[in-house]
């Protein structure tokens, strides 16, 4: 759970200081682009377990 947290913080900052310093955000500017992120993790979850298995 810190590692979550740590995360979405850092997150935060990253999207203050790219939007004060007015440049494009570091991610995709639509919910599918990080539907895909997500989609691509889990992808690779995924693997892991079928891995596991064989």
């Amino acid at each position: 759970m810190k590692a979550i947290l740590l995360s979405l913080l850092a997150g935060v900052i990253v999207g203050i200081v790219f939007k004060f310093l007015k440049l494009p955000l570091p991610a995709p500017p639509v919910l599918t682009g990080v539907l895909g992120i997500f989609g691509i993790y889990f992808g690779g979850q995924i693997a892991e377990w079928i891995k596991s298995f064989l």
